[in-house]
């Protein structure tokens, strides 16, 4: 038997369940971490990955220049998530790893820690579990493209970039006034967000290179080095004020890190219109499908269609219809999903109105497996609804409102 010329579109129970279960999106991120990391055992490797389950652990770069709010920004998010926070500060001087004594050693030395230091410091931290369970929030890394490509030949890909920016001259303002507590790592300031406690207030100490001096030479190094930053991860940034109260910032940031990418999966729009008469919904329909290319399905007009061609389920609603009556929901829905599975449908997708009304007929749509991915419900006043509907004309011709 020859093959046929196409292949035949899978079923729509099939592509709503690899849509429900993302199923595109975990295949993707295998794959990613196969080519990256290059296992001898690649079938052993993805078992791994699988019981890891930790696809959707947050890995956040927090990135900006001194006192733009880096710190504060990291440890919120980072009891949010409860995830793993990692700056240069706790890879030199709250871990235990095998590179940290030589970074120390530079340090110690006032001596620049080479960028592959740094890189391999990362890639030995990230590796723990409590990283590859929890997620991690990356701050202050990395700080130039060098880092940056170091890092994701290592296979370290965070999924959301966070950049924080504010004046200079708002920078070394603030920087004057930086107060860090030694016990909790808490950032404050003696004019944005002082204490209360005054335990808290006794113990605060000044951080290291507060001179306007210093500050002056590290932003003037941060902007040499952002553009390469910039360019790597131009796709997955978000850039955001820090000139403004720290409530607005966190929460500008954690709507970003909570949004996802847009994914390269296979999508097959099923459009869902649901509101009342007047709203508009026959008229916007329409504009989808025209730019789309979607297929435009009214119900009540597939119910007059079903009537005018004699279909078998057409001369069961023809009587209802005559007379005025509700047709019967299980009636509509035979013809609904008979409609809705057919080929141009399922490879183009649809923009559905008029169906369902109520609950139950929701609920009944959702068994019969048509389950629309995009829902929109028209809202206006009752007075413009009277008004339009009472301005409504038809054309009795071609049946045009």
């Amino acid at each position: 038997m020859d093959a046929p010329a196409r292949p035949w579109p899978p079923p729509p129970p099939v592509g709503a369940y690899a849509e429900e279960r993302e199923l595109f999106r975990l295949l993707q991120n295998m794959l990613e971490e196969l080519l990256i990391h290059k296992p001898d055992d690649p079938i052993q490797y993805m078992i791994n990955h699988l019981k890891q389950n930790n696809d959707d652990a947050p890995r956040i770069c927090v990135l900006g220049p001194p006192a733009s709010g880096k710190t504060t920004v990291a440890m919120w998010l980072c009891k949010h998530f409860d995830a793993i926070r990692i700056s240069q500060e706790t890879l030199l001087f709250k871990e235990i790893l095998t590179l940290t004594k030589e970074a120390k050693a530079c340090k110690e030395r006032k001596q620049k820690i080479p960028n592959a230091l740094w890189a391999n410091l990362i890639q030995e931290r990230l590796s723990n579990v409590d990283c590859i369970k929890q997620g991690w929030i990356l701050e202050g890394f990395p700080e130039n493209q060098e880092q940056a490509w170091m890092l994701q030949s290592s296979g370290i890909i965070p999924r959301h970039v966070v950049v924080l920016y504010a004046p200079d001259t708002v920078l070394i303002e603030r920087n004057s006034g930086k107060r860090l507590d030694p016990f909790t790592e808490e950032v404050y300031h003696t004019t944005f967000n002082w204490p209360s406690d005054l335990l808290v207030q006794q113990r605060l100490v000044e951080p290291e290179d507060l001179s306007e001096q210093e500050i002056s030479k590290k932003l003037l190094e941060y902007h040499r080095n952002f553009p390469g930053v910039f360019q790597i991860y131009q796709k997955i940034l978000k850039s955001i004020n820090a000139d403004q109260p720290s409530v607005d910032v966190l929460s500008q940031v954690l709507t970003y890190v909570q949004t996802r990418h847009r994914s390269a999966a296979p999508f097959t729009p099923r459009i869902l219109f649901c509101g009342p008469p007047g709203s508009g919904k026959s008229l916007q329909a329409a504009l989808i499908a025209q730019k789309y290319g979607v297929v435009n399905i009214c119900c009540g007009q597939l119910l007059k269609e079903a009537v005018a061609d004699k279909t078998k389920l057409g001369e069961l609603v023809k009587p209802y219809i005559d007379s005025g009556y509700p047709v019967p929901d299980n009636l509509v829905m035979k013809i609904l999903a008979e409609r809705l599975n057919a080929l141009d449908c399922v490879t183009n997708g649809w923009v559905l109105y008029g169906f369902p009304r109520d609950v139950e007929q929701g609920e009944q749509l959702q068994k019969s497996h048509i389950i629309p991915n995009r829902v929109f419900f028209f809202n206006l006043p009752y007075e413009s609804i009277m008004e339009r509907l009472s301005q409504r004309r038809i054309d009795p011709v071609t049946g045009e409102r």
